[in-house]
């Protein structure tokens, strides 16, 4: 899959090396980090679609990022493989109740590692069903709209995934580059300003019903998402 970005975290050197090697020839942009800090770091900065996840790191196991990860609902669908020298059922079972989507033990060919990141991929973030609500504003990820004490709300598809957005990460400010990445992805060019356009454009959608003060312009930093009022 091309231009899928791949976050790999894995604190040995060659390891890392020999994945960022494979993966980039497979056709993924790759994010290398060697501890849990940095790949929060690298999260915050270019959004992954898909983790590699080594067990042992020098700040915090890979299992303990992976239920952070999990438990925050900013990163939580983001696909999580395990890779570890372990091989015991206890720690396949551990890891997989941790939160990892899939796991690997290590020694393991590339081409069964890309077989692996392409299943976990094809299964997709688990949102289908998901309902947003902010006061009386609705989204139905299911049906795709998004209504007012009933009354539909017209908006376009960038609009739209923009509010889902907003949605699900409330009271969280984001910049105009993190927006970009997160709702055009990081392999498209587009114009900081182009973000302001389709703000301005869903603020409109939503100035009808009276809720348009929810997306809030935070100076020198971005947009937030949020029922207080600024």
């Amino acid at each position: 899959m091309p231009h899928t970005r791949v976050l790999v975290v894995e604190d040995e050197a060659a390891i890392r090396d020999m994945l960022i090697f494979n993966l980039g020839r497979a056709g993924y942009e790759v994010l290398p980090a060697g501890s849990a800090s940095e790949a929060r770091a690298a999260i915050a900065d270019r959004y992954p679609d898909v983790v590699l996840m080594d067990w042992m790191l020098p700040d915090v196991s890979g299992l303990e990022l992976t239920r952070q990860l999990k438990r925050d609902p900013e990163t939580r669908d983001i696909p999580v493989i395990m890779l570890t020298a372990r091989v015991e059922e206890d720690s396949r079972v551990a890891g997989l109740e941790g939160g990892a989507d899939d796991y690997i033990t290590k020694p393991f060919s590339s081409r069964e590692l890309l077989a692996r990141i392409k299943a976990v991929l094809r299964r997709g973030p688990r949102v289908e069903e998901e309902v947003l609500t902010a006061g009386g504003l609705k989204l139905d990820a299911a049906s795709h709209r998004v209504s007012v004490e009933g009354a539909e709300i017209v908006l376009g598809p960038t609009e739209y995934r923009l509010l889902f957005f907003f949605m699900r990460h409330r009271d969280r400010v984001y910049s105009r580059a993190q927006l970009l990445d997160r709702i055009w992805g990081g392999t498209v060019y587009v114009e900081e300003r182009t973000v302001d356009v389709h703000i301005r454009r869903l603020r409109k959608a939503l100035t009808q019903c009276g809720y348009d003060r929810l997306i809030q312009t935070v100076r020198g930093a971005g947009y937030r998402f949020s029922l207080r009022e600024v």
